[in-house]
């Protein structure tokens, strides 16, 4: 039996449109019904996961920002909270200042940009969040900062991850949600930790929590899950620590797991 089940939002429940269909809904919803603690485990902020979790009729404790923080949906409660590094922060800043790449700060649950971008609004669009110029870029940077975002083409943040996993070793969690997104988080800031918290919050074995994903930032996550469901639409990675592959997030994958492992 699951007790607790974690998914991702981009590309594993909702398609390839932004959408999230009306029977996957209807699963949630009775799997809800059920006793079953549903949340979302996303890279996203916790104000576009609230937007999320309100449509779904979900008022739990959500997993945002990679796992970095982890609020309840209504009450705003914060049960778990980890923040990049100060030193690994200034660092990722200064290399980007130096080289030109796009950079983004997360403070206090905003989204802070040094200027307004074409891939900044691209961002902004499909998060539905808003953004925030800041003149004094540097000052924000010198904030704890929930996660920081490098935005650039997949071969250019390819190299920028083997240079700052040199760089920074094991004291800064560095992943890709997509292959155009580079994020920095605690090294506790992970969707992994966070399902592992979560579960001890509510007393669930690990043995009884289900997580779903479809990128490399849900690896820890789906590694800390009692049963790991990778979408068939998952890279490669991810479907190798896998225990079952689901139908990719355009054909149902999560409503089709649901009903046959949980529902029936």
């Amino acid at each position: 039996m699951y007790r607790l089940i974690a998914i991702d939002i981009d590309d594993t429940l909702m398609d390839s449109q932004g959408r999230i269909t009306p029977a996957t809904r209807a699963a949630l919803a009775e799997a809800a019904a059920r006793g079953i603690i549903i949340t979302l485990a996303t890279g996203r902020m916790f104000a576009s996961a609230r937007n999320v979790a309100a449509d779904l009729g979900l008022d739990v404790p959500l997993i945002t920002y990679q796992g970095s923080l982890v609020k309840h949906a209504s009450s705003g409660d914060v049960l778990y909270e980890r923040t990049v590094p100060p030193d690994a922060a200034q660092a990722v800043y200064d290399h980007c200042r130096q080289h030109g790449l796009h950079l983004q700060a997360y403070v206090d649950d905003r989204l802070i940009v040094p200027e307004d971008n074409a891939k900044v609004r691209a961002y902004s669009a499909n998060s539905a969040v808003p953004f925030e110029v800041a003149a004094d870029f540097a000052a924000v940077i010198r904030r704890p900062q929930t996660k920081l975002l490098i935005i650039d083409e997949p071969d250019v943040l390819d190299g920028l991850l083997v240079h700052f996993r040199r760089l920074f070793g094991g004291t800064v969690q560095i992943t890709k949600s997509k292959p155009h997104y580079l994020e920095f988080t605690h090294p506790e800031g992970t969707k992994g930790h966070a399902l592992r918290f979560l579960a001890a919050h509510f007393g669930i074995p690990a043995e009884e929590t289900m997580a779903f994903g479809d990128s490399w930032n849900d690896r820890d996550m789906l590694e800390a899950a009692g049963f790991a469901v990778a979408m068939g639409n998952a890279v490669p990675e991810l479907k190798q620590v896998a225990d079952l592959v689901a139908p990719a997030n355009d054909e149902e994958g999560v409503r089709r797991v649901l009903e046959r492992f949980v529902l029936q």
